[in-house]
């Protein structure tokens, strides 16, 4: 009976990571799909929208409402005739094959590059479609460099039918694939780094235009711990946003003081859920756990999340409390002495 009471403890706590991991994940996404986020991060990392204030990014080029993880669509109906409606969709978030199997990405739109933007010519405004990925993983097993290559490959090909046929390859949309690494390797920390094509005159001097092979470019953010020289715009506004040791308040401040970010209540709700539900805050919590001698098998992180989970409603009091191997008067005295900010 031990032995099978210790295989549903493991197999409860699998449950309940899976549960947190699949949450951080939505709200993640969520929280990169805001306008004001990707204004951030495309100013930071897109040629096209370097000289761009963040508030014309948000207000004109930015096409509709970012797609997140939220629909499918197959390879043969990608970027299909939108729907007549006030919110426009991205191009889609799913790419499948019969052979491949499904592939999601996280956030994906398109956008209006600037210098076409004020056109009067419809046919002359210069289209881009940009996909951002969160990565904690930065060595999952293969190149991570390869698998964005690929993406911006897939983002290329989809675009045959809805946007081009037959020849017209001239109407090849540019295809960003922007990679957010929260906890890359020794040596890549506090590095921003940009792969696209470029030409390379083997013989003589021929000058193509830029337009005709610029036509996908991969960037991978990979975020540090702060105090080192490459700490900053990008890449802090980053580690602050999805930091799991910061505070909402010291987030809050510096997002608004330093980046201009106006904090809606909406964004701030997610910014401090991203942060309570990090795979850091877990990882940390345990090891406080053990180190204080807090409940077995349960770390300050977990209950924290358990703390939230019931304060939204997502998880009713007695499942925390017995998840949290606590009564549930011990429970509710838990939550009164959690302050909100923390949870």
């Amino acid at each position: 009976m031990e032995k099978q009471g210790t295989v549903e403890n493991q197999l409860a706590h699998t449950i309940d990571q899976t549960e947190y991991d699949s949450r951080y994940d939505r709200t993640a996404k969520k929280l990169l799909a805001n306008k004001q986020i990707l204004a951030q991060i495309m100013k930071g990392c897109v040629n096209e929208y370097s000289d761009c204030t963040v508030d014309d990014i948000v207000e004109k080029y930015i096409e509709g409402t970012p797609e997140v993880g939220s629909v499918g669509v197959h390879v043969d109906d990608t970027n299909r005739p939108k729907k007549s409606t006030d919110v426009i969709k991205g191009s889609n978030n799913e790419d499948s094959t019969l052979t491949e199997g499904t592939l999601f990405y996280d956030v994906r739109f398109d956008a209006i590059a600037p210098k076409s933007a004020d056109s009067a010519e419809q046919e002359e405004v210069i289209r881009l479609i940009i996909n951002v990925e969160a990565q904690t993983k930065f060595k999952p097993g293969y190149p991570l460099t390869k698998r964005a290559i690929y993406y911006c490959s897939r983002m290329i090909s989809a675009q045959h039918g809805p946007i081009f046929t037959k020849s017209e390859y001239g109407k090849i949309r540019k295809v960003y694939s922007i990679w957010i690494c929260t906890q890359p390797s020794d040596g890549f920390e506090n590095t921003l780094t940009r792969y696209s094509i470029k030409p390379e005159q083997l013989i003589g001097e021929a000058q193509e235009e830029t337009e005709n092979y610029d036509l996908m470019s991969v960037v991978m953010i990979c975020l540090g711990k702060p105090g080192t020289e490459n700490h900053k715009g990008i890449l802090k506004f980053m580690e602050v946003l999805l930091s799991s040791t910061r505070s909402g308040s010291e987030k809050k401040k510096i997002l608004e003081e330093e980046f201009g970010v106006a904090m809606s209540e909406e964004l701030e709700r997610e910014v401090l859920e991203v942060c309570n539900l990090s795979q850091g805050v877990r990882a940390e919590g345990r090891e406080e756990g053990r180190q204080e001698g807090r409940i077995e098998g349960i770390g300050i992180g977990e209950i924290r999340m358990l703390v939230q989970l019931v304060r939204e409603g997502d998880l009713p009091l007695e499942r925390a409390a017995a998840k949290a191997k606590m009564t549930v008067e011990q429970f509710k005295e838990t939550m009164e002495n959690t302050p909100l900010q923390a949870v």
